[in-house]
Formats: structure tokens, C-alpha cells, sequence
């Protein structure tokens, strides 16, 4: 991978992690597209901390206020009773399905489940699911009034986007409006929710990372270099893409992803159809 590729790749990390459209699906069609080799699970999960501190820095305000209220949750006695603990509490166990089902099924989201035909399939088939949550969603609730099995559900609908051209920020909006919250909470609390999944999962790929550059021989050469100049454009653009959309989801619909989900979708059966993209 030359340092080129990396930039682009992180720039599309970046800019595709926060938006409904699977950041995954497009690190797998790009270079698909322009015939560079797959970039693999590994350099996808280690490029995500760049998106990961990105999120981080944009929500300290939310990450110190639910700290503050699990520590008074807990002084009380009655975490569950604290809006921010609740809430804080239930991201953890929200994380749990995605952390289980990405221990079980790993070799299998490593492998063939990369084929575009999988990505062509989930980019379609999640978003007729946002349409449907659009559609029914009474935009109603926010953050303050979610509750602990809120939390869960949505961490159960998180654990879909290990299917690549899911979309972790796709599958856990339609949750999010299928339990009434409003898109932009919906969005926040997504946010919040990827913050324990990517780190254990870029933490936890990184090793391999390390191992096929190899430690001894230093930073000069193989994919440890570009890795890290792709996390880091990864963080700059990721920044700017969750304040684009946070103010975009305060006056608009999610329509213009989904329109975009299925024209990508269709263009990639139809190029894997005609022999001119390799599954």
C-alpha cells in the first residue's frame, strides 16, 4: 500500500464512518474499483481509532457528563435511576451483542463476508430497513429520555453492521428511530455507542497489523506506516464529517442516504454482474 492509497482510504474512513452509508463498504469498493488489492479487517479496524479519537474529542462534553453521572449513580446507590448513569451503563451492555457476535463469527466477517456481493446485498437491504424506520418513527424522544433497555436494543442492532456495507451509524440510526428518538439523538447516542466496540476492535486488530510489518525491522516499509498516516486523515476528516452531520440531521431526513445506499448497491451488482468488478 503506498502512502497515496492511504491518504485516500483514511479521507473515506473519515468521511464515511459517520454517515448511514458503511465506511466499511466503501475501504472494500474502492480499491475494487481503481484495482488496488482488498485492504483487509485489520487495516479497517486500526484506521477506525482515527475516527474513534475523532469522537472523542467532539463528544467530551457528553463523555464527562455521563461520567460525572455514573459516579454519583453509584455514590447513591441507584444507578439505574440517574438519567446520565442509566444511559452510561447502558452503552456497556449495548456493546455486548456486537463484542459476542464479532468473537463468534470472526473468521467469517474476515473472509467471505467481504465479498461485494454481501456488501451489495446489506448496503440495499439496510437501507429499505432505514426507509421503514423513517417512515414509522415518531422522532419524539431525546436523549435524557431513553432508557436502559433502549440502550440494549440498540446495541443489538449495532452488532449488524459487522456485515460489511452495514453500516455501524446506518444500523444503529434505524434502531434509534424505530424506538421513537429524534435523528439527531438517534445520531448522538450512536456515536456514544460506538466509542467501546471500535476501540476493542482497532486495539485488538492492531496486533496483526504490528506483526505483519514486522516489530523488529522498524516502522520503514510494509502496511504499519500507511496504516498510521491513514488514521490519522481518518481523525481529521471523521471531525468534520460528525459536525456536518449533526447539524444536518437537526432540519433533514436520513432520504438522501438511503437514496445513496441503493444506487451504490445496484451499480455493484450490476458491475459484479457484468464481470467488471471481482467479488
Amino acid at each position: 500500500m503506498s502512502y497515496l492509497q492511504a491518504i485516500v482510504l483514511g479521507l473515506l474512513q473519515g468521511l464515511t464512518e459517520f454517515l448511514p452509508i458503511s465506511s466499511t463498504a466503501h475501504l472494500r469498493v474502492v480499491p475494487a474499483l481503481v484495482g488496488w488489492s482488498d485492504p483487509g479487517a485489520a487495516f479497517t479496524a486500526v484506521s477506525q481509532l482515527g475516527t474513534l479519537l475523532a469522537t472523542l474529542v467532539y463528544f467530551r462534553a457528553d463523555l464527562s457528563r455521563l461520567a460525572a453521572g455514573t459516579i454519583e449513580g453509584l455514590r447513591q446507590g441507584r444507578p439505574l435511576e440517574h438519567p446520565d448513569a442509566r444511559l452510561a451503563l447502558g452503552i456497556v451492555a449495548g456493546t455486548l451483542p456486537i463484542a459476542l457476535c464479532g468473537i463468534v463469527f470472526k473468521s467469517a466477517i474476515k473472509t467471505h463476508l467481504r465479498s461485494l456481493h454481501v456488501v451489495a446485498g446489506a448496503l440495499i437491504v439496510l437501507a429499505l430497513l432505514l426507509w421503514v424506520a423513517e417512515r414509522v418513527a415518531s422522532h419524539a424522544r431525546g436523549l435524557e429520555q431513553m432508557t436502559f433497555r433502549d440502550a440494549v436494543l440498540v446495541g443489538c442492532a449495532q452488532a449488524l453492521a459487522l456485515i460489511p456495507g452495514a453500516s455501524r451509524s446506518g444500523t444503529t440510526l434505524t434502531g434509534g428511530l424505530l424506538l421513537g428518538l429524534r435523528r439527531e439523538t438517534a445520531a448522538r447516542f450512536s456515536f456514544l455507542l460506538s466509542i467501546p466496540a471500535v476501540a476493542a476492535a482497532g486495539l485488538f486488530e492492531l496486533r496483526d497489523v504490528m506483526k505483519g510489518d514486522g516489530l523488529a525491522s522498524g516502522m520503514s516499509g510494509g502496511l504499519l506506516g500507511p496504516t498510521l498516516v491513514a488514521t490519522v486523515v481518518a481523525f481529521v476528516s471523521g471531525l468534520a464529517a460528525i459536525a456536518l452531520l449533526m447539524r444536518f440531521l437537526q432540519t433533514h431526513s436520513t432520504h438522501v442516504f438511503i437514496g445513496y445506499r441503493l444506487v451504490l448497491g445496484a451499480l455493484l451488482l450490476v458491475l459484479l454482474n457484468r464481470g467488471l468488478l471481482q467479488a
